[in-house]
């Protein structure tokens, strides 16, 4: 017997409760992060192979995943289709990864899903294969909701990590879309754009059409090689599909849009930044593709209300306006270049507060290059996450990147006295932000919004 089988808990025992269940699911992030299809093949193949029955949309990149998986299920329920999303990571509770419709998977059936898995799960930790993950037994309890639960006519469908070797890439699309590629998870993808673009592009499959907004050459080179030897359509930024700004204010802004079928004026989306219009473009042209390909039918009018209605939160998000304070996971240099160039483009304020919180396995010091030349107060505080990076480190980074310093630092590694210290010094006129790993933002997010169902994490 392997030695994940002798860690595994309550083995032979059903669980008794969501809590339970969602415990249970957790705790198998012991057995890390182990890129591979084997151990989820076994366990659908197990099941039934429930994944064919369903019409996937699956979404990769490095940033703005989410945001789009966010416009296209607002888009396709405007225009009266029933859809499943799966994203990751959480902001509020751990249902939040399985909506239907826009809302959590109901605890009880959470339950029942997990009691099914469970015996599965526990026979292949016996085997050679070891353990399932936490994200690989996520996974299969997400397509088994939607294949004999709720039934969805399409399901958005979001990576995890990389693409090629995902636990995500075991289904075959209707369409793959690829938002962008950054410097991120780089211990495990690559140490070059071009090998994580190569990681990005392995969710495309043969003769499926595939829509990117990636935008850097050596990136753009390996989305179309992987094309091309999956003879798939591309379709990609600046290319065949192109957007052009129209009006910008703080929680709202307008684009036009210029595709290969069709062009579209004054499409208004409430999330901020220029990365977001190029998110909602990209989300018109994944629906697009889906017209064309599938006889898709979205109203115009629909397709309107579907952009402005979409939210994500802790992405660019306005959770106090006494004091303004904006929330917004920039935890990577990409991310933060984004916010960065949004608080240049969108807000205004007379001082600028910001307060992070990053984990240890980060490119830190390109994020606060991207960053501290705006700020007036810095923050340094600590995620309550075991892989934290502690404040002082942190603060030592920052006195390096800029030196000398010509911002107020504060270090103070209990985040919740840290948010009081936020508090105290915006001014009326200030902008407050708090930023860096996400783990930060759910227990600052909850906080300010007296959120008691809290639970955060992957």
């Amino acid at each position: 017997m392997t030695d994940d089988a002798n860690n595994s808990e309550n083995i032979g025992g059903p669980l008794a409760s969501y809590e339970e269940a969602r415990d249970w699911i957790t705790g198998l992030v012991r057995f890390g992060i182990r890129p591979g299809m084997e151990r989820v093949n076994a366990l659908l193949e197990r099941l039934g192979n429930p994944q064919r029955r369903l019409k996937f949309i699956h979404v990769a990149g490095t940033n703005g995943k989410g945001s789009v998986c966010a416009y296209l299920t607002h888009t396709l329920l405007q225009s009266g289709y029933d859809v499943g999303t799966y994203t990751s990571p959480y902001i509020t509770k751990f249902t939040n990864r399985f909506q239907y419709n826009g809302s959590d998977i109901e605890e009880t059936i959470l339950l029942k899903l997990a009691n099914e898995l469970k015996p599965q799960v526990e026979d292949i930790a016996g085997s050679e294969l070891g353990s399932p993950t936490m994200f690989e037994v996520s996974t299969v309890l997400a397509i088994l909701f939607f294949s004999r639960e709720v039934y969805p006519d399409y399901v958005v469908w979001e990576t995890g990590l990389g693409g090629r070797m995902d636990v995500t890439n075991i289904v075959t699309p209707v369409v793959s879309v690829i938002t962008n590629v950054g410097h991120d998870h780089m211990d495990i993808l690559g140490d070059s754009l071009s090998d994580i673009a190569r990681e990005k592009a392995g969710i495309i499959k043969p003769g499926v059409p595939v829509v990117s907004s990636v935008e850097q050459p050596e990136a753009i080179e390996q989305v179309r090689l992987a094309a091309k030897l999956n003879r798939s359509t591309l379709y990609l930024l600046n290319e065949q599909f192109s957007l052009a700004t129209g009006t910008i204010q703080e929680n709202e802004q307008s684009f036009s849009f210029a595709g290969p079928f069709r062009a579209l004026d004054e499409l208004t989306i409430t999330l901020s930044g220029a990365h977001q219009r190029k998110n909602a473009a990209l989300a018109v042209m994944t629906l697009e593709v889906l017209r064309q390909y599938y006889a898709l039918v979205i109203e115009d009018d629909d397709l309107r209300k579907g952009l402005r209605n979409a939210v994500w939160p802790g992405r660019l998000e306005t959770v106090s306006q006494s004091p303004r304070i904006l929330l917004d996971g920039a935890h990577n240099p990409e991310g933060a270049a984004s916010l960065a160039a949004a608080l240049r483009e969108t807000y205004k304020y007379d001082r600028l507060h910001l307060m992070m919180g990053m984990l240890s396995n980060k490119n830190h010091r390109d994020t606060l290059r991207h960053i501290l030349p705006l700020v007036n107060t810095l923050i340094v505080t600590e995620p309550d996450f075991r892989k934290k990076m502690d404040a002082d480190g942190l603060a030592e980074l920052v006195r390096e990147v800029a030196n000398p310093l010509d911002f107020e630092l504060v270090i103070e590694p209990d985040w919740r006295k840290a948010v009081l210290l936020l508090q105290e010094k915006t001014a009326p006129e200030d902008l407050a932000v708090v930023t860096g790993t996400l783990y930060l933002i759910a227990d600052v997010r909850s906080r300010l919004l007296n959120n008691s169902d809290s639970e955060k994490g992957w």
